[in-house]
């Protein structure tokens, strides 16, 4: 089944599972929601099989069961997004090195203990993980978000969790000197650099008139 635009063009550049799905609506610095790429149950779904959380069996199946039952997965998307809500304000406000809300926290807290009541260890890599085996429970996509959130915010690395400079997202920032502003050099960064040289040289231009008119 062929993956929606808005969601196979979606750019996963958070370096956290929880990051990246706090992403998946796209806006301004300031927070202002420009693009929304959670439109249905459906789109949840695909973006779950995108990032590789559920299998294409689990994904055809989560797919029917939620044509199967609307009411119960427009429920599970209210509560997706409210919870992706939860999510921003949390790490935003650690990006921005203040205290996370604590709505926020504890928002989390509930989640992972849903999250982990509905997990077993099995054997992985040479170790052992928590995993997941969604059944019919249209909610399970989002039990091994809630788990890397709750990794990420317990890791130590919350100096890494960085807002980009240019757009609403967030990310991890891998950078050896923590230097890192955009989520895209490619996107945000050349994006910046080209309004940033507009405005130099309108000013430019304004201040040789100026001169010129003296």
């Amino acid at each position: 089944m062929e993956t929606p635009d808005h969601i196979s063009a979606l750019r996963l550049v958070g370096g956290n599972l929880a990051l990246d799905f706090a992403n998946t609506a796209e806006g301004t610095p300031e927070g202002k929601i420009e693009q929304e790429h959670l439109l249905g149950y459906e789109d949840l779904a695909y973006w779950g099989y995108r990032v590789g959380l559920i299998s294409e069996t689990d994904f055809e199946r989560q797919l029917r069961e939620g044509w199967e039952r609307p009411a119960e997965a427009d429920a599970v998307l209210a509560r997706a997004l409210e919870f992706r809500g939860q999510l921003y304000g949390l790490f935003r406000a650690v990006a921005e090195g203040e205290d996370p809300p604590a709505e926020g926290v504890e928002a989390l807290r509930r989640w992972e203990c849903e999250a982990l009541s509905r997990a077993k260890l099995g054997a992985s890599g040479g170790g052992f993980a928590w995993q997941w085996a969604l059944g019919d429970d249209l909610a399970g996509v989002l039990w091994p978000v809630a788990h890397s959130a709750t990794g990420l915010l317990t890791s130590g690395s919350l100096g890494r969790v960085k807002g980009c400079a240019g757009c609403n997202w967030l990310f991890v920032d891998e950078s050896k000197n923590k230097s890192r502003r955009w989520c895209s050099m490619e996107d945000c960064g050349t994006h910046a650099k080209m309004r940033r040289y507009v405005a130099r040289r309108a000013a430019e231009r304004k201040d040789s008139e100026g001169r010129s008119n003296s």
